[in-house]
């Protein structure tokens, strides 16, 4: 099964929409594009693998895999991306500003209900990033 994140970029930080079968489920916000750089920028665009993972200081989340030059890349609760990202993603229920957004675990929750399922039932998960203009 494959969600989109569709970004919009911006100076301070990426705003992305998550569609699935073409329907907006969900919102998200990122840290701006710094060239893939590690802990400062959002990864780059294309399509990945998405399981579940379990940590401590985020309980279940999910981990986003085949990320080049990049690891530990982790779909999270965050409500401002330059003050608590570090090249993650984070669910939002609405934008509120680049890269800022609010209600971030509840979106996580919601994003958890939704496709932990279809993880739980063996099925691959695939996350495709793009750009809006794309």
């Amino acid at each position: 099964m494959e969600i989109q994140l569709i970004r919009t970029y911006r100076s301070k930080g990426v705003n992305g929409i998550l569609c699935k079968d073409g329907k907006e489920w969900g919102k998200t916000i990122e840290l701006p594009w710094v060239e893939n750089a590690q802990r400062i920028s959002c990864i780059p665009e294309g399509t990945y693998i998405l399981r579940k993972r379990y940590s401590p200081k985020f309980k279940w989340h999910f981990e986003v895999l085949g990320v080049k030059g990049r690891s530990n890349i982790l779909i999270h609760p965050a409500n401002d991306a330059l003050k608590e990202l570090q090249g993650c993603i984070a669910p939002v229920l609405q934008h509120t500003g680049e890269g800022k957004g609010n209600s971030s675990r509840i979106a996580l929750q919601r994003m958890k209900d939704h496709l932990y399922p279809i993880l739980d039932k063996g099925k691959t998960l695939q996350l495709t990033i793009k750009n809006k203009r794309s």
